[in-house]
């Protein structure tokens, strides 16, 4: 039977720390945690990472043709998940939580809106459009799914004690 850290903290505290810290990981790339947190981490983002390379570049695209306010028939063009990219979209979605885009300093408000206009959920598209395709190359050469994060030791925090390390995804 696979067992998991218990981290010090009840089922439900454990639970949102590291969904919020594996929604850090993937958004920044890269967090600070203790060393105990990062090797349970480590598992979680990897299997997200591995659906994410399997599910990618599942769409198809769909034409659709109806008939416009003037009464001209007009045909557009979709792009759709296939039904499994769409359950792995909901699995994703189900745990990760949602982290909104940040304005950029330079950008206008109205610019803003039209740059996120389209996009919900940015980082479950970051995983799909960035994530996926950077590592099936590394996935296809290993053989296998994993190995796409590190843990680098930083040492003892103050106060505690406890094991620093950073947990970063490999380039």
């Amino acid at each position: 039977m696979a067992q998991q850290r218990k981290l010090g903290r009840p089922a439900d505290q454990r639970k949102a720390l590291l969904r919020g810290q594996v929604s850090q990981l993937i958004w920044n790339g890269r967090i600070t945690t203790t060393l105990a947190r990062a090797k349970e981490l480590r598992s979680i983002a990897e299997k997200f990472v591995t659906l994410a390379i399997r599910e990618y570049d599942h769409t198809i695209e769909v034409e659709k043709t109806f008939n416009n306010d003037k009464g001209q028939t007009v045909t557009e063009t979709f792009v759709n998940d296939l039904p499994s990219k769409l359950a792995a979209r909901r699995r994703m979605m189900a745990y990760i939580y949602d982290i909104p885009e940040v304005k950029k300093a330079d950008e206008s408000k109205s610019d803003f809106k039209a740059r996120t206009k389209d996009n919900k959920h940015p980082i479950i598209e970051k995983l799909f459009r960035e994530y996926g395709p950077k590592y099936k190359a590394r996935a296809e050469e290993k053989g296998q799914g994993g190995g796409y994060t590190r843990i680098l030791k930083l040492g003892p925090r103050r106060g505690d004690g406890a094991e620093m390390v950073v947990l970063e995804f490999v380039d």
